[in-house]
């Protein structure tokens, strides 16, 4: 006798679209700014132009293009600005979003940058539940109707049940794992030394 097998749960991805198409805006404006300075500046300006690209593209980098989750049915791997956060979800201890999203594993509170709360979509969705209650009509979404809920709740609640349904796995043991992004610190840094330094000796 087979006993079924334990359902499976492919890799989720959140990421804010708005802040990767600002994010792409704004490194067109720095390429586009910065090697004008480069190519036309003259005296000390060029370098000026390197030292805030330093200080500013990884800046840019990690607040836009960076943020992302990943769930799977192990753990959650959570990617903020400078930090990457690896949370088996037997650590985890509650996923929520109030004017953010976050989560809480080992007494610590984690953001989660790549969702963003926003609470004009919360609004809307609850307006049109309250109309749907009053019309007497199912609460329930059909093609082309606004959503019940809004996007970063919902992300939250499929989090909060994948974490309740995978937290006893052997693979989703474990305690959070923090990891700082010296790959955009290090420039940043670098840059703002420079910068530091030129205009020092202006």
């Amino acid at each position: 006798m087979t006993t079924p097998e334990a359902p499976q749960y492919a890799d989720r991805c959140y990421r804010s679209s708005a802040g990767i198409g600002s994010g792409v805006l704004l490194l067109a404006l720095i390429a586009w700014l910065g090697g004008d300075a480069l190519v036309r500046g003259t005296g000390r300006t060029p370098w000026l132009a390197l030292a805030g690209a330093l200080l500013v593209v990884p800046v840019v980098i990690a607040f836009t293009l960076r943020p992302a989750v990943w769930a799977s049915e192990d753990r959650l791997l959570v990617r903020n600005p400078f930090r990457t956060i690896t949370l088996p979800w037997a650590s985890v201890e509650a996923v929520r979003a109030g004017y953010s999203s976050e989560v809480l594993a080992g007494g610590r509170k984690y953001q989660l940058w790549a969702i963003p709360v926003s609470l004009r979509q919360r609004k809307r969705a609850a307006r049109r539940v309250t109309r749907d209650v009053a019309q007497g009509t199912p609460v329930m979404p059909g093609a082309g109707e606004e959503p019940l809920r809004a996007a970063a709740d919902q992300a939250i609640v499929d989090l909060r049940d994948l974490a309740e349904r995978c937290a006893g796995r052997d693979a989703a043991q474990g305690a959070p794992v923090v990891r700082w992004a010296y790959e955009l610190l290090a420039p940043a840094g670098a840059g703002a030394v420079l910068l530091g330094a030129l205009l020092a000796f202006a």
